[in-house]
């Protein structure tokens, strides 16, 4: 699945904010190593650089893409760097202090196991910071959800999305952490964003464009790499379907033309005990 760095980062404020939330409750003083697992773009991972000078930032993300900006627009950064790496495979060495994964463990399946691999990994004294997207059940995700698995489009798309069991429930991941061995500080918040009116398109179809949406986006192509699209049956076609489905669920304000958009998201900081 191909990722659009400019895309995602149209709407990098309130998207940057549960970045901040998270970190902003890991109370490490002067950790060696700190580790941006699912680092996008990048322009998150500097805010740690630039918090930490000391200690060697490390931003790690499977896209491609995204390592290529990263890498690109923030080369002149000393204590910071960027490689692309496949969390699934990937552990924390020894020396490793702070582990932070913003809005990445949701597009991996079983990522509660995973988690544990790398919590059993830590050091005393070491922190971990997760956040989740818990806005599965919002209207943007069940439509889209439905849509997909309806008669008309199942054939195609059927099955891409992971909505049902993409995260877990807060006090979940608060027993995950105690089981590892860690202090557990987990809670869920609900940002109230207005998106900006935009002439294009509907303003929660342009936030799930650069998210949500992508997994369709890569099937499609499949598919039509495959031969199996029609004029009738296309990426495009969804997508229509999907905007006047939002259209009735995220009605814009009239005078303005920006939409309001409720977003649950589900934050797990730890840090680890001695013995």
């Amino acid at each position: 699945m191909k990722w659009d760095p400019q895309q995602y980062l149209k709407f990098s404020g309130p998207r940057d904010r549960p970045y901040f939330d998270l970190t902003g409750r890991v109370f490490a003083d002067a950790p060696k190593k700190v580790v941006d697992l699912g680092c996008g773009p990048g322009n998150l991972t500097k805010t740690l650089a630039d918090r930490w000078p000391d200690a060697e930032v490390v931003g790690l993300d499977a896209s491609p893409e995204m390592i290529a900006t990263a890498q690109t627009e923030y080369a002149d950064i000393a204590n910071l760097s960027f490689d692309e790496v496949d969390a699934k495979t990937w552990l924390p060495d020894a020396d490793v202090d702070v582990i932070v994964s913003n809005a990445m463990l949701q597009w991996i399946p079983e990522h509660a196991e995973l988690m544990g691999r790398w919590l059993d990994q830590l050091t005393p004294g070491a922190w971990f910071a997760v956040q989740v997207p818990g806005n599965f059940g919002a209207q943007s995700h069940a439509i889209m959800h439905d849509l997909a698995e309806s008669p008309r489009w199942s054939s195609l798309v059927g099955g891409v999305l992971r909505h049902k069991d993409a995260v877990h429930q807060p006090h979940e991941y608060l027993h995950l952490l105690r089981h590892h061995g860690m202090t557990p500080d987990v809670w869920e918040t609900t940002y109230s964003h207005i998106l900006p009116a935009n002439p294009e398109r509907h303003p929660v179809l342009e936030w799930t464009r650069g998210t949500t949406l992508r997994p369709l986006m890569a099937a499609f192509r499949e598919r039509e790499q495959q031969g199996r699209l029609t004029k009738d049956l296309n990426y495009q076609v969804f997508e229509a379907e999907y905007e006047r489905h939002l259209v009735d669920a995220y009605p814009l304000d009239p005078s303005t033309k920006e939409a309001v958009f409720f977003f649950r998201r589900i934050f797990v900081v730890g840090q680890k005990l001695e013995g």
